[in-house]
């Protein structure tokens, strides 16, 4: 039988492996050895604005108080330990505009509760309140960790950091045993089968010697705090303590060619998009800004979420540099000069479920960059839809530059749905499209991402910061 030729008319996705040759390969392998490192030291919003900082410090970035304004130089500016930007100043009038990438640092995690210690059945745990979109049943019955900052009655801080370490103690949240489940979860749906005020995390049990206290392993947790923390009950109020897994980020698959990881929902796109930044070669045509921000996944609320005044304020301040008596419609004209990719992970296809995606349009794992016209929810809710001419324009970036990518939507039209920030920086006027790294198992404590795919997803941005 003949082979069926295919047109050369028609548009087929492509393979990054069966792109690549053997040095290519390598470049993938050892960009990631860096991206699962940054994975494990970051696991917070806090870790992830104060490791970037400290990198960026040593490669000349300088904080905006004590820039000046002239081609190539390098700045940072940050908000309250949650958010941090990085630009480099262009060739051109930054009145012209400015090439952007935005990204989330937070994931889906555990926070504790203001007041989260209690005693019962002679165990001390703490209680949660869960942050963002999660499977409850999927957090139970793992080692978990707890990172933050404590701020004490004086006002002093404490920063801690406890379950990465080998020798380090983790916590759990303990499910039902088989035995004994079927009447209080057997008859529930999936998704209940835990309960958000059942998310009480596991954290002591040697009660003290003492009769007059009433709960006395609750009482050896507070003297166990204050012995390693100087901390008193009272400081869990003024505290910020996110429980995330305890695993490090590792290799999946015989072949290695996947990193398994909490938190890559989308601390890989930020990664992408902050190494784009620290590898810029040159002085860039135009001025280049890597928006780092949080609380994406909780609606992009708050002084630390996209929606405040954050990002319009950072970039007058820039503008401010040269033109210190600019007027806000000089403001308002560089934004709407402005292109911008909202850097967000999209959903590959699972093969345990491939009726929700639609197998045309959903992408695949290893195929590249994804490049997104819109998100939101079934009758495009919540989505900023790119105009053909800036899908036209970043799909030439990306051809000119041989990046891998392919299109991309999240799942079929009825089943549900997602944001990102871009609607936001749409508001501002700038013109905005969506482009990540395909994710599967999305908002897990262990997401899935092709090695291929974050690597094309930071050539993709570094050519988007350099030609758009």
């Amino acid at each position: 039988m003949a082979e069926k030729k295919k047109s050369a008319l028609a548009y087929e996705s492509k393979s990054v492996w069966q792109s690549v040759n053997e040095t290519e390969k390598n470049l993938i392998f050892d960009f990631a050895e860096d991206y699962k490192k940054f994975m494990n030291t970051c696991k917070t919003e806090r870790e992830s604005v104060c490791c970037t900082e400290e990198q960026a410090k040593k490669l000349g970035f300088k904080d905006i108080n004590l820039a000046q304004y002239q081609p190539g130089e390098k700045i940072y500016i940050k908000n309250n330990h949650k958010n941090i930007i990085f630009a480099i100043l262009g060739k051109k009038d930054i009145k012209e505009g400015i090439n952007l990438i935005a990204a989330h640092l937070d994931a889906p995690r555990l926070d504790l509760k203001p007041m989260p210690l209690l005693e019962e059945g002679n165990m001390a745990l703490l209680k949660t309140h869960y942050y963002g979109g999660i499977k409850k049943y999927q957090w139970v019955n793992i080692p978990l960790a707890i990172h933050g900052r404590i701020v004490k009655a004086d006002g002093s801080t404490v920063d801690i950091s406890i379950g990465e370490d080998e020798n380090d103690p983790v916590f759990t949240i303990n499910d039902i045993l088989p035995h004994l489940s079927s009447k209080v979860q057997g008859e529930k749906k999936l998704l209940e089968g835990i309960e958000g005020e059942n998310l009480k995390m596991l954290v002591g049990n040697i009660p003290v010697n003492d009769k007059e206290i009433e709960e006395k392993v609750k009482e050896m947790t507070l003297r166990k705090l204050s012995e390693q923390y100087g901390m008193t009950e009272e400081d869990f109020i003024s505290s910020e303590l996110e429980v995330v897994p305890a695993y490090k980020a590792r290799d999946v698959g015989f072949d290695r060619s996947m990193v398994g990881s909490y938190g890559q929902d989308d601390r890989v796109c930020s990664y992408a998009a902050f190494r784009a930044t620290l590898d810029f070669e040159g002085i860039p045509e135009r001025t280049i800004l890597v928006f780092l921000v949080e609380k994406e996944e909780i609606g992009s609320y708050g002084v630390s979420g996209i929606r405040s005044k954050f990002l319009y304020n950072s970039i007058g301040r820039i503008l401010g540099l040269k033109f210190p008596d600019y007027r806000e419609s000089d403001l308002r004209n560089l934004l709407e000069n402005s292109f911008a990719i909202s850097g967000d992970v999209g959903a590959v296809i699972n093969p345990m479920f491939k009726e929700v995606f639609d197998s045309v349009n959903s992408p695949k794992m290893g195929y590249g960059i994804l490049l997104e016209k819109y998100t939101g929810s079934r009758g495009k809710s919540g989505a900023s839809d790119a105009s053909a001419e800036l899908m036209g324009k970043v799909r030439k970036i990306f051809n000119d530059n041989k990046i891998v990518w392919q299109p991309s939507i999240l799942g079929k039209v009825d089943e549900g749905g997602g944001g990102t920030v871009a609607l936001y920086l749409a508001d501002l006027g700038i013109q905005v499209v969506d482009s990540g790294t395909g994710v599967d198992g999305m908002h897990s404590p262990f997401e899935v991402s092709s090695k291929a795919d974050i690597y094309e997803t930071y050539r993709g941005y570094k050519a988007f910061l350099r030609d758009a």
